[in-house]
């Protein structure tokens, strides 16, 4: 099969790019390099079957000359706007990247004749739930962050393209990602401040914030589990770990495995931030039904992404 991966060369994108190459797939990575990195594809880099397009989301015409240029089975939407803490700051680039973006790489699939699209969205869709595990039909509250109503926005973007053009739509709502390569996050910030400062660090919130995690290992097995099994038609997949972590604990793990004892300086108050949602723990039973199940503790994926980080230094330096 052949895949445009959109954000291909960014955290997630580029583990799906090597997962479908080693699969024997065809695959071209869509990335503007903003976030991405080519120290993530290097090795894709070298295979005969792969290519990076650089082309911006935000951008219709772009995406319509790249769908136009191949026939590509699958559409595999990563790119977004992931910075979610800072969406107050800049509200516009939710709607550009998530919703807007998610528009236009519908049409340009629509346009180049690629009906197949797994979107990845995210748990925050959920914002403060009465339920927990929060399972994919769970009754949806007010919204509490500009990246979750974005996010929502292009399900439905998506839901209204299977229905109307007949769109085959895999929707995973994601918990937070860790593993090699991960760019942005709670571990990155810290990692980021200890490099900066061993002594001390700063936590947003009281640390009782309580989340769930899954390593990106499980979630390339989750993803390629669905799609190897799509049907047409509109579908809704939670991906996430049965256990969670309080920060307070992955600090625990981060400094433990870089051996340093930093004084805790937290802000106060439940929530890191505003939208900020201080428990996240998805219903992962239509995916485990089918037989997936992570392999990954919590605790062992904090530390992958830890000793990742300290052996690409350079990563914490970047904007």
């Amino acid at each position: 099969m052949r895949f445009l991966v959109t954000g291909g060369a960014g955290f997630i994108g580029s583990h799906f790019c090597d997962s479908a190459l080693a699969r024997g797939h065809e695959v071209a990575a869509y990335d503007d390099m903003s976030r991405g990195s080519e120290l993530f594809i290097k090795d894709a880099l070298t295979k005969e079957k792969f290519c990076l397009v650089r082309g911006d989301i935000r951008e219709l015409s772009q995406l319509t000359e790249a769908f136009g240029q191949t026939q590509y089975d699958w559409v595999v939407h990563f790119a977004a706007n992931a910075d979610v803490r800072q969406g107050l700051e800049r509200p516009r680039r939710d709607l550009d990247y998530n919703t807007t973006g998610t528009w236009n790489v519908l049409e340009a699939a629509r346009l180049g004749g690629c009906k197949k699209i797994l979107f990845s969205s995210t748990g925050s869709v959920y914002g403060e739930p009465k339920i927990f595990p929060t399972p994919e039909d769970a009754p949806f509250p007010e919204q509490t962050s500009l990246y979750g109503a974005s996010k929502l926005a292009g399900e439905a973007l998506i839901s209204a393209y299977a229905h109307g053009y007949g769109f085959t739509g895999l929707v995973f709502r994601f918990v937070s990602i860790l593993g090699p390569r991960y760019s942005h996050g709670h571990i990155f910030d810290f990692m980021r401040q200890l490099t900066q400062n061993p002594e001390r660090l700063k936590v947003l919130g009281d640390g009782q914030q309580n989340k769930s995690y899954l390593h990106v290992d499980d979630l390339m097995n989750g993803l390629w589990q669905e799609i190897e099994t799509a049907t047409p038609g509109f579908q809704v997949r939670n991906i996430g770990h049965s256990e969670s972590l309080t920060v307070r604990k992955s600090i625990d793990t981060i400094i433990g495995r870089l051996g340093l004892k930093p004084a805790l300086e937290f802000s106060g108050g439940e929530r890191g931030w505003i939208g900020d949602s201080p428990r996240i723990l998805l219903d992962t039973q239509r995916l485990r039904s089918n037989g997936w199940a992570p392999k990954r503790t919590l605790e062992a994926s904090v530390t992958d992404t830890v000793d990742y980080l300290r052996a690409n230094p350079e990563l914490l330096a970047r904007s």
